[in-house]
Parts: structure tokens; sequence; C-alpha cells
């Protein structure tokens, strides 16, 4: 059975989908020999007794990244895919668009390149310079934005075509300009509730308050895990690290949501 692309949690309506949770979790929790946590197969009602089952669930596994699972009894594409395998979730590996296919080219180029700041902690930098320069702004600013629009501005360059992106080295500023370059939102809530919305060569938007962001690219999708390539971040994945990194992301880190250029 395939994610539904929502949120399965306390009072879900659709009786198939309960059914074959519960008998998931049954075979995952061992419930044969423990009918403390046993669920009803054919008892239709996601309720109190199932919402523990599933944090229960929850506690004892990790995400494909080896962390914890958030516990809060709420059936979303990360738990559906470590119950019913990863064939059941959506996965995406390759745009369709030939503007983001050569958007992340240019990104993969450069995170093989192992881009970094010179001296550390500068902003500053050969690469870097070049990336803040294109967007518009002085070299010594935060450039993961920059980043992003050198990419673009490098893809379009190649296909002869003018760039859809905004230039701008602001990470909010984007997220607002966007819409007026003919590009669609997707809110982060949406994301999270279908994964399958989000695929290769978007932009992810991160709001960190007072005016200060951090964005990226999306490389692959799978379920409710993000591979990214981004600018001015790190291992830690702040949004002052020190060069251009490919990270892996669940869904619900993107507080702020995502952008698409997609046949523009």
């Amino acid at each position: 059975m395939h994610y539904p692309g929502r949120l399965i949690k306390t009072g879900e309506q659709d009786a198939t989908i309960v059914k074959a949770l519960k008998e998931k979790l049954n075979r995952a929790l061992g419930a044969e020999s423990d009918p403390s946590v046993r669920l009803d197969p054919d008892d239709p009602d996601f309720g109190p007794r199932m919402k523990r089952a599933v944090k229960l669930f929850q506690s004892r596994n990790v995400d494909p990244d080896g962390r914890p699972l958030k516990q809060d009894g709420v059936v979303g594409s990360i738990t559906w895919g470590i119950l019913f395998g990863n064939d059941s979730v959506p996965v995406c590996e390759e745009s369709a668009d030939p503007l983001l296919a050569g958007v992340l080219l240019a990104a993969q180029a450069e995170e093989a390149k192992q881009v970094r700041e010179v001296p550390k902690n500068s902003n500053r930098g050969p690469e870097v310079d070049e990336y803040l320069l294109r967007a518009g702004v002085s070299p010594g600013l935060s450039w993961c934005c920059a980043f992003v629009y050198w990419c673009f501005d490098e893809a379009a360059k190649r296909m002869g075509r003018p760039n859809p992106m905004p230039r701008t080295a602001g990470c909010l500023d984007h997220w607002r300009r966007a819409p007026a370059n003919g590009a669609k939102r997707i809110l982060k809530q949406e994301a999270v509730d279908n994964p399958g919305l989000v695929k290769p060569g978007m932009i992810f938007i991160m709001d960190h308050g007072g005016g200060l962001g951090h964005t990226g690219l999306v490389e692959k999708v799978s379920g409710g895990m993000l591979t990214t390539i981004e600018g001015n971040t790190d291992a830690s994945k702040t949004r002052e690290g020190g060069g251009v990194y490919r990270l892996t992301r669940k869904f619900a880190e993107i507080n702020k949501g995502f952008i698409d250029y997609a046949s523009l």
C-alpha cells in the first residue's frame, strides 16, 4: 500500500488504511506474543490505543538517516515508509524539467569541487565571491541564496535562455519575490503531508527569524527525507557554515517551504 499523501492520525476515516496499519503494527511490535499491544484490524477506529501503538513503534525505530523518529502517534511519510517499505513512499531522483536538471548539474559540480570559504569563516573565497557578485551583492556576505542564484544563472546561460529566479542574495526576499516571477510556492505543511509534491531542482527556504534564513536545492526526494545541495553550510546544517555540501534533511526541518521554477 502506498502512502496516501496526507498524515494519518486519530480519527482517520479510511478503514482500509487503518486496517493495513494495524496489521503492520501488530507484526512490527510482536503483538501475537504481547496481547497488551495487539490491535484489532477489523476495528476501523484509529483511537487512543492505536495512537499508543504508533508511538511505541516510533520509539523503537529510526529514520533512514539513523535519527530517532518523532514519537507523536501520527503516521507521516517517514513512519509509513519504515512500516511498508521504501517502495511505498514517493521517491524521485531526477528532474524532468530541463532547466532544473541543469541547475542540479551546476550544483553537483560545485559540490564535487568541495568549494570552501578562504579563509575559513570569512564568507569569502574565489568561488564564493563569484556567487555573491553574480547575485548583485558585495563579497563577504552570507551566500547560500547567492549560490542558488549562481546555479540557476549558469544553467540558464548554457541553455541560452533567461534566468527565471530574481537576482537576490536574500532567502526571504526570494520567497517573497518568487511568485511575481511565475514560480509556484509549496508551504511546509503541504510538503510534510505530501512529499510527492516536492521534486528535484526545487528550492527550499528556511526562516530563522529576525529576517535571517537559509536556502538550498533539492537533489533527491525519498519519502519524508530530502537530499540537498547547499552553500554556506556544513555537516552541522547551520546557515553560516564554510562551503558547498550535500546533506540529508527531514521535510519537517524546512519550516518555510519550497519554490518551483519548473517549466518557466
